[in-house]
């Protein structure tokens, strides 16, 4: 039976990773896998987290399942954190995933049932969403979004594409710090995207996995609070992975938004009965790690505290970046002002393999740039090299 299969290709990230680490040169340079560094180049473990994990081994007395929705407390957090005041004056239901990723799929599935053939993704997007909707069973169309030459958003033609979507059909939206570009909507742009869906008919799916890493924790969600509030029915996608550093905990929830609290209920069970078919039960320690921290005053602050630096740190590494690369691309003066760990450079599939070979910097072919990755004292001699290019 296997010898019957084919051979799939392999994921581009994956196999940048494992080109990487079989690198033997000292000054090689990882920009493409998307996780936050500090300056000694480490991905941290946040001190609340660290500290709530603590609570945790003292006081947890069973490793019985949780259920099918999950933790209910870290969902009603979690909702508050994302959803704010908007989030309260909604009807809403949550079901605790295994990371953003098993939050799309969920979502992906529960809009096919509800009827949805279609979901309109912009371009660029995160590679994997394409591939989760596709395989959840729905057609995937696109609509401009960002233009990697002049790095600005298209955001008259992306309108003009959701205008043309059939009622029914589902538009994603990256709530905040876009991947890969950065790039953000303003107020009024997210105004115009809520009254444009809400117009149309038209389901929003916002994935939200970068709140914090933005502007703020309110901040970043605005946009999506905007939506929800404009729209009879949404879906937020949520991950924990970023803004908690939960990368392999694997923590995410799928929020369903309605006007009335049957319609949300319908939803809950939907997706329950999905998850139920898929995974079965989410893992637990992720969401009892941020339901302890959200629910303690104390470690709240010392995480959003330490998020802020997180933050800064990555602002910092932006300006740096801008002032390396304007001379050869003055575009680029707007990398300063994108948000989040990425940035899509103009870079020609050529230029990114010549960088990987001559100077060991390793990133996509796409010429997506994980600023996070670096540190304060190689952001400019990347750049250097970057911009040598040209």
């Amino acid at each position: 039976m296997f010898n019957a299969l084919s051979r799939q290709p392999d994921d581009a990230l994956l196999a940048l990773i494992g080109l990487y680490k079989q690198d033997p040169r000292a000054d090689k340079v990882d920009l493409g896998v998307g996780v936050y560094r500090d300056e000694e180049g480490r991905t941290p473990v946040f001190r609340a987290v660290k500290a709530a994990e603590r609570i945790l081994l003292d006081g947890q007395d069973s490793k019985a399942y949780i259920g099918l929705e999950g933790d209910t407390v870290y969902l009603d957090r979690l909702w508050t954190l994302v959803g704010g005041e908007a989030g309260a004056r909604v009807a809403s239901a949550g079901v605790q995933t295994p990371g953003g990723s098993g939050a799309l799929r969920l979502a992906a599935e529960l809009a096919l049932r509800g009827g949805a053939t279609r979901i309109w993704v912009g371009l660029p997007s995160w590679p994997n969403h394409a591939g989760i909707f596709t395989a959840a069973g729905l057609e995937v169309a696109t609509y401009p979004f960002f233009d990697t030459a002049t790095q600005t958003v298209l955001f008259d033609r992306m309108i003009a594409a959701l205008d043309g979507a059939r009622a029914g059909d589902v538009a994603l939206l990256h709530g905040s710090c876009h991947n890969p570009t950065g790039a953000p909507l303003s107020a009024e742009q997210w105004a115009a995207v809520a009254a444009t869906l809400e117009k149309r008919g038209v389901l929003p799916l916002i994935d939200l996995a970068y709140q914090g890493f933005g502007r703020g924790l309110d901040e970043d969600a605005a946009g999506l609070r905007h939506v929800i509030a404009s729209v009879p029915e949404a879906l937020v996608a949520v991950s924990s992975s970023k803004s908690f550093g939960l990368y392999r905990e694997r923590t995410g929830a799928i929020f369903a938004v309605a006007a009335l609290e049957s319609a949300a209920d319908l939803a809950r069970s939907n997706l329950m009965a999905l998850a139920r078919t898929s995974y079965s039960m989410p893992p637990d320690h992720g969401a009892a790690v941020v339901r302890t921290i959200l629910g303690d005053t104390a470690l709240t602050r010392d995480w959003t505290d330490e998020l802020t630096v997180m933050r800064g740190r990555i602002q910092g590494l932006r300006r740096a970046m801008a002032a390396g690369l304007r001379g050869a691309w003055p575009a680029l003066d707007a990398v300063e002002r994108q948000e989040g760990m990425f940035s899509l450079l103009p870079l020609t599939e050529a230029e990114a393999l010549r960088l990987r070979s001559e100077h060991a910097i390793y990133m996509p072919t796409s010429g997506r740039v994980n600023i996070a990755g670096l540190t304060t004292a190689g952001v400019e001699a990347v750049m250097a090299k970057i911009a040598a290019l040209r």
